[in-house]
C-alpha cells in the first residue's frame, strides 16, 4: 500500500467545500480565496511504501518480477481425495469385528481385487501429485535441489521411524517387531520417487526459465523410463528367476520370489499373519516407487500450462479429461493384461500398478472436475479435514486402535465374577453389538471410529494447526 500526495491533499478539498457550503447557507458571501504555499511547518507526506508482497515486486526490476510469478492456488480437490482415502482406510481397518465384514470391506485373499484394495496405492499416487506440487512451490520460493533432497532424506526418517514406533507399540520386542509396513513402504517410496524427480529435471526450477519468465517443459521423459524400467523388470524378475525349493515363476504366497528374499533378510520380522511372506515386503517396494511416479506425472501435467513451447495454454476442463482418458486406458490395459500377469496387491504386481493408477487418475479426475471447475464444495470440509492432517489421523487413529486391543478393562458379569476385555470389545460389546445383526454393528463401530477422529481434527483445522510428518 502506498500513501500518496493526492491521498494527503484530498480533507482539505472536501474540508474548504463544506465550508464554502456553510457559508451559502448563512447568507455571507465569503471571501475569494487565494491559493497559497503550505505554511513552512508543513511538509509533504513522502511516497514511502509499506513493505508488503506487493510493494516488494513492484519495487524489483521488470525482469525479476517475471521470474517470480504468483503462487499458484491450492488443490482443493487433491486434499478431498487424500481425505476420502484416509477415511477410506480408517474404515477398513478398525471393523468392531473381524468376523463379520461385508466383502468390499476385506482384502482379495490373492489374485484379483476389491475397492479395499485400491486405498493403499491410492494414497502412494496421492504422496507422488503432492511431492511434484510441493517441490515447485518450494522452488519458487528459493530452495535448491539440494536443500529438497535433505527434506526428502529427513521426512523419509522420520515416517519410517513413526512406522517402526507403531509397530512396536507398547512392548517393543525387538527380536520380532515387524520391519515392512504401511507407513514403512510411504517413506521408501518417497524417498526414491523424491530423489528420482528432483534428478530428472521433471519439476523445472527457475534457474531453467526462458528468458521471458515462462517455465521450461517438464522432463518427463526420465521419469516415464523409471516407470517402465521398474514395471517390466519386476515381472522379469518374479517371471524368470527361479527361487530355491519353488522354481521360477511361482506366484504363490510361498513360492515368490519377494517372500523368499524377505524370509532370507528379515526372518522373524515380518507380517504377524503370515510369518513366512510379507505384503509390503522389499521386492515389491520396486513397484510401488512407480505407483508414486505415476502420480508425479500427474501432478506435472495438473500443474503444468503445457508440456512443449508453442503449445497453447491447456484449460482445467483440458487437463481433467486427459486426466479421464489416461486413467481409462489404465484401467482397461490393467484388465487386459490380468490373465497373463495377475493384479495382485499383496505382490504389488505390475498389473496392480497400472490398474491402481488408472483408477486413482479417474477418481482425481472426478473430484477435479467436480470441486475445483465446478465449485460444488458444499460436501468437502469434512474430507478437507481429514486430507490436510493424513499421515496424523492415520498415526494417531492406528495407534489409539492398538491400544484398545492391547490395555484391558476389568468386566463384572455377576455378583463376584469377573473377567479382562480389551478396550476395543468392551466398547463394541456394550454400545454396537446390541444395535443390530453382527455384520452392521461391526459396520456401525467403523463408522464411529471415522467420526470421533473427524470431531478431534476438526478443531485443529479451525485454527489451521497441520501436523506434518
Amino acid at each position: 500500500m502506498l500513501l500518496s500526495r493526492q491521498d494527503a491533499g484530498a480533507t482539505p478539498v472536501a474540508l474548504n467545500r463544506a465550508s464554502r457550503a456553510n457559508f451559502e447557507r448563512s447568507g455571507i458571501a465569503p471571501r475569494r480565496i487565494a491559493a497559497r504555499a503550505p505554511p513552512r511547518y508543513y511538509r509533504p507526506i513522502r511516497r514511502t511504501p509499506i513493505a508488503t508482497a506487493g510493494a516488494i515486486t513492484q519495487s524489483q526490476p521488470q525482469e525479476l518480477a517475471a521470474v517470480s510469478p504468483a503462487r499458484a492456488p491450492r488443490m482443493v480437490s487433491l486434499d478431498v481425495f487424500r481425505g476420502l482415502t484416509i477415511a477410506a482406510m480408517i474404515l477398513v481397518n478398525n471393523p468392531g469385528t473381524w468376523a463379520h465384514i461385508y466383502w468390499p470391506l476385506e482384502h482379495a485373499q490373492w489374485n484379483g481385487w476389491t475397492p479395499t484394495d485400491l486405498i493403499f496405492p491410492f494414497f502412494l499416487f496421492i504422496v507422488g501429485v503432492s511431492m511434484v506440487l510441493s517441490f515447485a512451490a518450494r522452488i519458487e520460493r528459493g530452495d535448491t535441489r539440494a536443500s529438497l533432497a535433505l527434506h526428502v532424506l529427513r521426512r523419509s526418517a522420520i515416517i519410517f521411524v513413526v512406522g517402526l514406533f507403531l509397530a512396536g507399540f507398547p512392548y517393543f520386542h525387538l527380536a520380532t517387531i515387524r520391519i515392512p509396513g504401511v507407513l514403512q513402504r510411504i517413506a521408501v517410496c518417497y524417498l526414491f520417487a523424491g530423489l528420482i524427480v528432483l534428478a530428472s529435471g521433471l519439476v523445472p526450477d527457475l534457474a531453467g526459465r526462458r528468458a521471458d519468465g515462462s517455465e521450461r517443459a517438464a522432463r518427463i521423459a526420465p521419469v516415464v523410463a523409471v516407470v517402465l524400467v521398474l514395471l517390466l523388470g519386476y515381472w522379469a524378475l518374479l517371471t524368470f528367476v527361479p527361487v530355491p525349493g519353488y522354481g521360477a515363476g511361482r506366484l504363490d504366497p510361498q513360492g515368490n520370489l519377494g517372500a523368499y528374499l524377505d524370509r532370507l533378510v528379515m526372518p522373524g520380522h515380518l507380517w504377524s499373519q503370515s510369518k513366512t511372506w510379507d505384503p509390503e515386503g522389499i521386492l515389491s517396494t520396486l513397484p510401488a516407487i512407480a505407483t508414486v511416479l505415476l502420480g508425479s506425472l500427474v501432478g506435472i501435467w495438473l500443474r503444468s500450462p503445457r508440456l512443449r513451447s508453442g503449445q497453447a495454454a491447456r484449460t482445467p476442463q483440458q487437463k481433467a479429461l486427459g486426466l479421464l482418458f489416461a486413467g481409462t486406458v489404465g484401467l482397461v490395459l490393467g484388465e487386459l493384461l490380468h490373465p497373463f500377469f495377475p493384479i495382485n496387491k499383496n505382490l504389488w504386481t505390475s498389473t496392480y500398478v497400472i490398474f491402481t493408477g488408472g483408477f486413482a487418475m479417474v477418481l482425481l479426475a472426478l473430484c477435479y472436475w467436480v470441486v475445483d471447475i465446478k465449485g460444488w464444495k458444499r460436501w468437502i470440509t469434512p474430507f478437507v479435514v481429514y486430507g490436510t492432517n493424513a499421515l496424523a489421523v492415520f498415526t494417531l487413529s492406528s495407534l489409539l486402535a492398538k491400544a484398545s486391543i492391547v490395555f484391558k478393562a476389568t468386566v463384572a458379569d455377576a455378583p463376584g465374577a469377573a473377567r479382562q476385555v480389551s478396550w476395543h470389545s468392551y466398547v463394541y460389546g456394550r454400545f454396537f453389538a446390541p444395535l443390530g445383526n453382527p455384520i452392521n454393528a461391526s459396520l456401525l463401530f467403523a463408522i464411529f471410529y471415522i467420526l470421533l477422529w473427524l470431531a478431534l481434527m476438526w478443531p485443529l483445522y479451525r485454527r489451521r494447526i497441520f501436523i506434518k510428518i
